[in-house]
């Protein structure tokens, strides 16, 4: 009977257990591996140059890639001029024309379109990684993701900028003033897409530089400088006939995503890690300590 009772037990089907399968969980040294992964480490300048030049090259190449769509881009340079104008903002060429007409301002203006734009950013790069190394991986990120989803809106929106537009009587301001100020006039159009306008990475990246300045600098008049970075800048490519209002709001839009991308990663944005890194310590318990 009690043998019976025995194989009768055994025969029947295993019943699932309730309690969930431990492997299928990651294991305790998986998630320190993954945390260790999303917590800023300390930069190597090596790897950073190595990087930061690796990625501009790739991302010159592939911008200047994108087919020159000459067609579409004036067909959507039309469009944006007009729709600023159903909105009262198609100010460009009455601004591109007044300040055309002082010359040395917007000489000046064309060697900050074609400097600055290279010069501050890369100053931010090493300031960050030398005050700042605990920020320094989340800011990048914001920035290289940015530049990222830019590349998108060149291949799928080609636009002309309003200086190549034809009958609106924009002025290419490198050319008139013979001044060597955009890699898209004069003798160097050759080298880059000319029909990549949207969205303008003039006013993603100084708008990066200009938050990064003002949420870390101490000094007062350095985040003041920091804020008034972007908006010269806007001034310049408008100015310089090489940009619409829009596009600034496009390269806007780009920068949002570049910061969601980088909170998303450390669980914060570059102000709100430590400055410094620090080993064995998980970059979320040192921001609950308040460090």
């Amino acid at each position: 009977m009690g043998e019976s009772t025995v194989n009768t037990q055994e025969s029947r089907p295993a019943t699932p257990s309730p309690i969930p399968d431990e492997t299928a969980r990651p294991t305790p040294d998986e998630r320190t591996r993954l945390q260790r992964l999303r917590s800023p480490g300390r930069p190597r300048i090596w790897f950073e140059i190595l990087l930061i030049a690796v990625s501009y090259y790739t991302y010159s190449l592939i911008r200047n890639a994108v087919p020159e769509q000459k067609a579409k881009a004036l067909s959507n340079a039309d469009w944006i001029w007009r729709t600023e104008q159903t909105l009262g903002i198609a100010v460009e060429r009455s601004i591109n024309h007044a300040v055309d007409s002082v010359t040395w301002l917007i000489i000046a203006m064309n060697y900050y379109y074609a400097t600055l734009h290279f010069i501050v950013t890369i100053g931010v790069l090493i300031w960050l990684f030398r005050s700042h190394p605990g920020r320094y991986a989340a800011a990048r990120l914001a920035l290289f993701a940015t530049t990222l989803v830019a590349l998108l809106g060149y291949y799928l929106y080609p636009l002309a900028p309003p200086r190549l537009m034809t009958g609106q009587r924009f002025i290419d301001t490198v050319v008139h003033h013979e001044t060597w100020g955009s890699m898209a006039s004069g003798n160097l159009k050759n080298m880059s897409n000319q029909y990549a306008a949207m969205p303008s990475m003039h006013i993603g990246w100084s708008l990066w530089c200009g938050l990064i300045i003002f949420a870390l600098a101490t000094a007062p008049w350095v985040r003041i400088l920091g804020l008034l970075y972007p908006m010269a800048t806007l001034l310049v490519i408008v100015s310089t006939a090489n940009h619409f209002w829009l596009d600034a709001v496009g390269g806007m839009i780009c920068l949002a995503f570049g910061f969601t991308a980088s909170y998303l990663w450390y669980g914060a944005l570059p102000h709100r890690l430590p400055r410094q890194v620090t080993a064995g310590r998980p970059a979320v318990r040192l921001r609950a300590a308040g460090r």
